[in-house]
């Protein structure tokens, strides 16, 4: 009698509990962190993406631990649950960045439009470009000193735009979603890899 446990490469039974103990430490992450800016009145109003990320956030805690017990308990209904819910997250994230990649001149208009001058946003919100103007060393949104009217703050003493320094952190955010892609292609493989060798061992055993 073949007995389950030997006939399942115990690497990647382990290698992929590990993978989604990560990936649901990652989603809690992620999801805590929207949560507070979602709720943080300065950055609420101007990160339209908080609710898609608290989504995803959610999907990923939830896959996670779906994968975790999927290679624990060798489930082949949690695993082939897991390895869908990473297909579907995986095609999002495609979909977003070419959202992301078309609509950059409309995203340069909508701030031209809603936050141009400066001057005459919320003190609130003058506070907040002051303050990552001088840690980011960056001066204005898009065209530099101009962005806030005639009276220029002293924190503005920059050459580089915000719009600027947001481009890079744009590249170290894509390099990163590049990355994590990556990641969910291998997790898919070991997923299924898993799910291939339960049913043939039960196919076995019958």
């Amino acid at each position: 009698m073949v007995d389950l446990g030997m006939a399942v490469n115990k690497c990647i039974k382990y290698f992929l509990f590990v993978f989604n103990l990560l990936f649901w430490i990652s989603g809690c992450i992620i999801l805590g962190v929207s949560i507070y800016l979602k709720v943080n009145p300065v950055f609420g109003g101007l990160l339209p993406g908080l609710n898609l990320l608290i989504a995803v956030g959610t999907i990923i805690t939830v896959l996670g631990f779906l994968g975790c017990f999927g290679a624990i308990r060798e489930s082949r209904v949690m695993l082939m649950l897991f390895f869908v819910g990473l297909l579907l997250i995986f095609i999002l994230l495609v979909i977003a960045g070419i959202l992301g990649a078309v609509g950059v001149n409309k995203i340069e208009e909508w701030l031209t439009e809603k936050l141009l001058p400066l001057r005459n946003q919320s003190s609130l919100f003058q506070m907040f470009m002051q303050k990552l103007e001088e840690q980011a060393k960056c001066c204005g949104l898009i065209h530099g000193p101009s962005d806030w009217g005639s009276t220029v703050p002293a924190s503005c003493d920059c050459r580089d735009t915000t719009q600027e320094f947001i481009a890079k952190g744009t590249f170290i955010t894509l390099g990163i979603a590049f990355g994590i892609a990556v990641l969910m292609i291998f997790g898919m493989a070991f997923a299924m890899t898993l799910y291939c060798q339960i049913g043939e061992t039960y196919a076995t055993l019958s």
